[in-house]
């Protein structure tokens, strides 16, 4: 899985990180289209790296202010579903 490109003798950790790569075994399909997003601007990678997934409740107003910390947490405990991750744990 790793090749080592260093020679055994290099002492320095800085060197032999720096050439040590991670060999993956990739299908050519697989590679072209990794090469294909590699040549994206960065404008473009970044839009299609990020999915948007609605939230239920979350997403139904435009934003929620709370007087305190110890208010926002009863309000998520209350209204958000579990599986957002929002619940303090102590069920």
């Amino acid at each position: 899985m790793f090749k080592q490109l260093s020679q055994p003798n290099e002492k320095s950790a800085t060197d032999i990180h720096n050439r040590v790569i991670l060999h993956v075994p990739m299908d050519r399909s697989l590679r072209c289209e990794f090469d294909a997003a590699a040549r994206r601007p960065l404008r473009l990678r970044l839009r299609y790296a990020f999915v948007h997934t609605y939230k239920p409740v979350l997403d139904d107003e435009e934003y929620r202010s709370f007087e305190s910390t110890a208010e926002y947490r009863r309000w998520c405990d209350e209204y958000l579903p579990d599986w957002l991750g929002y619940s303090d744990g102590t069920d």
